[in-house]
């Protein structure tokens, strides 16, 4: 079964997702053995940040960084998981909320759209917003 990297590849779309992870270096922390969720906006989701923002951000290593840490949890999160936690540790070091409320399942504010997306080594959730840590967006 390919990683997670490779899943995000053979899905299409993730695009900006990936080239942010290839610019900010964690894409061998997502290739290697540790088990991670990754909660992965669509290329859509970075359409949605104010224009310039990606652009801005990939001048910004440490701080895509980070950004980028936010959107991966700890271990093997599945939908069936997401619908009894309030909450997951990000690689980041802060924690996102987890809101599951009539059937749809919310990571902070954004929407999962799909879930359950396996790789060898964890799961993709595929959510319609870029998560932003309180540090980085100034709260």
């Amino acid at each position: 079964m390919p990683n997670i990297v490779e899943t995000a590849v053979n899905a299409g779309k993730f695009k900006n997702l990936l080239q942010a992870a290839e610019a900010a270096q964690i894409l061998d922390v997502l290739k290697g053995d540790e088990i991670f969720t990754l909660f992965a906006p669509t290329d859509e989701a970075f359409a949605k940040l104010p224009q310039g923002t990606l652009d801005s951000l990939l001048q910004d290593i440490p701080k895509l960084k980070k950004i980028l840490a936010y959107h991966v949890a700890y271990g093997d999160v599945r939908s069936d998981d997401l619908v009894q936690i309030e909450e997951a540790e990000t690689l980041e070091g802060s924690v996102v909320a987890i809101e599951s409320k009539d059937g749809k399942v919310k990571v902070n504010d954004a929407i999962v759209l799909q879930t359950d997306i396996l790789a060898d080594n964890g799961v993709i959730h595929v959510i319609d917003s870029v998560l932003m840590p309180a540090m980085v967006a100034g709260r």
